[in-house]
C-alpha cells in the first residue's frame, strides 16, 4: 500500500513538474511556456514558419528552421508590419510569423480537447485584435478547451500581387500563413492537449473574411484541417484579378527607386526594410477618386482563390462544415468619415472602397439609403454619416452574412447566424451605436483583449451580464459544433438559420436576447446588393 500511494505522489509530482515547466518538442525546436495560477498554460511567441525575410520576402511561407536548446515561449512575437505607418511601430517587424497557444494544464495528461484557432482582423493591412489572450474561452468552456492565435503577413508584406510576383515569389502569403498555422495545428497540437480532429476556425473582420476564404480555397477543396468555422463580421471586400492588381505592384517599385532594375522584385527584396516602409502607403485603386480604407488584400489568383466570394459559394464551391456568421447592427460607423455631408461625398466614399461600381449602382443604392429624409444629426458628423455607414455595412458586411448562411442552410449543412445589438450609452449618443466587431470583447472577455482602451464602460456594469451569454455560445460551437448543448444557464435556444420560416437569426443583447427574422426591407435591399455583389468584385 505505501509503495502504491508513494507511487501517485510521484506520478503527480512529475505531472505537475511537467505543467509549471510545459516544455513541447516540436521537432524543429522545444518551447517552454508556462503555467499560471489560474490553471491555464500558454505558449507565447512560437514561431511557426522561416522568418519571411530576405529572399523570402514576397515568398510562400517556409517550415521553421531547427533551433538549439529550449526557447522560452513567455513574450508574444513581433507583430507584422502594417501599411501607411511610419516609422515603423516598435511591436513591429518584417519577422512575425509567431503564434500562442493557451490549454488547460490538466489537458497535458488528459484526453485531447476541442481547438479554437482564430484569425485577427486589420482589412489585411494590419494585425489590428493582436494578442488576445485565450483564457477567458478556455474558462468559459470549463477548461474543455485549447486557444491559438497568430499573427500573418499583411500590407504588401502578405498580399502584393503582379505578374513579376507570381514569377518570382508567391501572392496570397497571407492567406498561406494562416494555412501554414492550420497544417502546424494539425502536426503539433496534440502536444499541448489539443484534438487535431476537432478544430474550430474563427475569425473578426478580414479575419472572418479568411474564413470564408478558407472555406472555399482551392474550389472548396477540404484538406481536412477544420471541422467547423465562426466568421464575426464576416468582410465582402472587393477583390482584383491579378492582372487588375498589377497597379500596386508598379507603383511600389517606381516610388522605392526599383524602377531601372532588371529584375524589379529582386530590387524590392533587397531594399532594407525602412527604404521599403517608407513607401508602403494607401493609394486609390484603379478608377476611384480616393484611397481606400485597405488598398492591399487577397487577389483572385485562379489557385488558392479561385473566383470572387460570392461566385465561389454560389456554385457550392465551399467546404461543408457547420458555420456560424453574424454582424453587429452599426457595421459601418467605424470606418465612414464623420464629415459625409451630402450624397456626392457618400458616393465617392464608396466608389472608393468597390472601383468598378456603377453609375446604375450608386443610383439605386442612393435610392435605398441617402435619401434627405434619411439624414441623421450627431455630434461631430455630417448629416448623411449615419445613412452612408448603414449602406457601406450592409454592402460589406451584414448582406454577405445573409447570402452565405442561406448558402449553407440550403446545402443541408448547420448554419447559425447572429444580430449583435447591444447598446452603450456612450456608443449611442455618438451615433456610433453596436460597431463593428464589438462582438470581440463578450466572446474574449474584457481582460483578455489588448485594445481595452477601445471598451465600452457600460461592459463592466450594465453589460457586463452579455458576456457570459455570448462565451457559452460561442464555447458551445467549439466543443460540439453547436451553439446549444453547453450554452449559458437561462438562454434561449440559438435555432439554425433555415428552421422554420428561414431567414432566423439570434439577436444579442443584454437581457433581452432571443430569435428573431431578419426585417422584410433589409432581406430585400441584401437581395439587391448580393446581385451585385460579383460586378463590385466580391
Amino acid at each position: 500500500m505505501a509503495l502504491y500511494t508513494l507511487s501517485v505522489v510521484l506520478f503527480f509530482f512529475f505531472a505537475i513538474t511537467h505543467a509549471q515547466n510545459a516544455v513541447v518538442d516540436l521537432g524543429y525546436a522545444r518551447y517552454r511556456g508556462q503555467r499560471n495560477s489560474n490553471g491555464v498554460s500558454e505558449w507565447l511567441g512560437i514561431r511557426y514558419a522561416a522568418p519571411p525575410v530576405g529572399n523570402l520576402r514576397f515568398s510562400a511561407p517556409r517550415e521553421p528552421r531547427k533551433m538549439d536548446g529550449v526557447q522560452y515561449a513567455s513574450r508574444h512575437g513581433a507583430l507584422c508590419i502594417p501599411t501607411g505607418k511610419y516609422p515603423m511601430p516598435n511591436n513591429t517587424a518584417e519577422d512575425c510569423l509567431f503564434l500562442d497557444v493557451y490549454a488547460p494544464a490538466k489537458s497535458e495528461k488528459s484526453k485531447l480537447l476541442p481547438v479554437f484557432v482564430w484569425i485577427q482582423g486589420g482589412g489585411f493591412n494590419e494585425n489590428s485584435q493582436y494578442n488576445y489572450n485565450g483564457t477567458g474561452l478556455i474558462k468559459a468552456s470549463d477548461m474543455g478547451i485549447v486557444v491559438v492565435t497568430f499573427n500573418y503577413r499583411v500590407g504588401p508584406y502578405g498580399f502584393l500581387s503582379g505578374e513579376e510576383v507570381v514569377e518570382g515569389g508567391s501572392v496570397n502569403n497571407g492567406l498561406k500563413d494562416q494555412i501554414m498555422v492550420l497544417k502546424w495545428v494539425q502536426k503539433h497540437i496534440s502536444k499541448f492537449g489539443g484534438d487535431p480532429d476537432h478544430v474550430v476556425v474563427g475569425g473578426a473582420s478580414a479575419g472572418a473574411a479568411s474564413v470564408t476564404l478558407l472555406l472555399s480555397a482551392y474550389g472548396g477543396r477540404d484538406d481536412h484541417l477544420f471541422h467547423a468555422a465562426v466568421a464575426e463580421s464576416q468582410s465582402f471586400a472587393g477583390m482584383l484579378r491579378l492582372n487588375e492588381s498589377q497597379f500596386a505592384y508598379n507603383n511600389l517599385v517606381i516610388r522605392t527607386g526599383c524602377a531601372s532594375y532588371d529584375d524589379t522584385l529582386a530590387c524590392l527584396r533587397n531594399l532594407d526594410i525602412n527604404s521599403l516602409q517608407r513607401e508602403n502607403i494607401n493609394t486609390p485603386l484603379p478608377t476611384a477618386q480616393a484611397p481606400p480604407l485597405y488598398l492591399y488584400g487577397p487577389t483572385i489568383d485562379d489557385e488558392l482563390v479561385p473566383d470572387y466570394t460570392y461566385r465561389l459559394f454560389r456554385k457550392g464551391k465551399f467546404i461543408k462544415v457547420p458555420v456560424i456568421f453574424g454582424d453587429v447592427t452599426d457595421e459601418g460607423t467605424s470606418f465612414v468619415p464623420r464629415n459625409i455631408s451630402d450624397v456626392g461625398d457618400a458616393d465617392t466614399f464608396i466608389q472608393s472602397q468597390f472601383n468598378e461600381i456603377q453609375l446604375e449602382h450608386l443610383a439605386r443604392i442612393n435610392e435605398w439609403y441617402l435619401q434627405e429624409n434619411q439624414t441623421q444629426q450627431y455630434p461631430g458628423a455630417g448629416p448623411y454619416w449615419k445613412p452612408t455607414s448603414t449602406a457601406y455595412g450592409e454592402i460589406r458586411y451584414t448582406c454577405p452574412g445573409v447570402d452565405v448562411s442561406s448558402i449553407f442552410a440550403k446545402a443541408g449543412v448547420p448554419s447559425w447566424n447572429y444580430h449583435y445589438a447591444v447598446l452603450d450609452p456612450a456608443l449611442e449618443a455618438s451615433g456610433d451605436g453596436t460597431p463593428h466587431i464589438a462582438e470581440r470583447f463578450a466572446i474574449f472577455g474584457l481582460e483578455n483583449v489588448s485594445d481595452k482602451d477601445k471598451v465600452p464602460a457600460s461592459y463592466y456594469t450594465t453589460n457586463a451580464p452579455i458576456i457570459p451569454v455570448v462565451q457559452g455560445y460561442w464555447t458551445s460551437f467549439i466543443k460540439s459544433f453547436d451553439p446549444n448543448p453547453h450554452r449559458y444557464a437561462g438562454t434561449p435556444k440559438w435555432k439554425t438559420w433555415g428552421q422554420n420560416e428561414g431567414y432566423r437569426r439570434i439577436f444579442l443583447r443584454t437581457g433581452e436576447t432571443r430569435m428573431e427574422s431578419v426585417p422584410m426591407v433589409q432581406r430585400d435591399r441584401c437581395e439587391y446588393l448580393v446581385s451585385i455583389g460579383t460586378e463590385l468584385g466580391q
